[in-house]
C-alpha cells in the first residue's frame, strides 16, 4: 500500500484514501475505519493515522462526527474536485516522464489516443 516515497507516510495514506474515494471503493456516506483499525491495516501508528483524518476532515473530505466516526463526504462537488486535482497530478508526473525519455506533446497525444483506441475496442 504505502511505498518508499519521499512523500510523509501520512500524506501517502491521504493519497491512497482519496484515490480509494476517486475510485468508488470508498463512497460518499462510508464509514471509515477507526483510527486504530486504519492504523493496524497501514502498519503505522495511530497518530499517524489521526493526522491523516485531520487533513482530509480540514480538505472537506470527510466529515467527523466526535463519539460516531468519520466519513466520506457527502458533498459530490468536493469529491469530483478531488478527482480532477487527482487526474491533473497523474498527467502532469505522466508528461514528465514522457518527456523525459524524449517525447514531444505531439507524439504523446498520438500514443495516448493509438492505445486509448485499443481500450475501447
Amino acid at each position: 500500500m504505502l511505498s518508499d516515497s519521499k512523500q510523509p507516510i501520512y500524506i501517502q495514506i491521504i493519497n491512497d484514501l482519496k484515490k480509494q474515494m476517486a475510485s468508488g471503493k470508498l463512497c460518499p456516506g462510508d464509514k471509515l475505519l477507526p483510527v486504530r483499525d486504519m492504523a493496524l491495516n497501514y502498519k503505522v501508528n495511530p497518530n499517524t493515522i489521526q493526522r491523516s483524518y485531520q487533513e482530509l476532515e480540514r480538505d472537506g473530505i470527510i466529515t467527523v462526527q466526535r463519539g460516531v466516526g468519520s466519513f466520506v463526504t457527502d458533498d459530490d462537488s468536493a469529491i469530483k474536485e478531488m478527482k480532477y486535482q487527482l487526474g491533473r497530478i497523474a498527467l502532469e508526473h505522466f508528461f514528465d516522464e514522457m518527456s523525459s525519455i524524449g517525447y514531444n506533446v505531439k507524439e504523446i497525444v498520438y500514443m495516448v489516443n493509438e492505445e486509448g483506441g485499443k481500450l475501447n475496442a
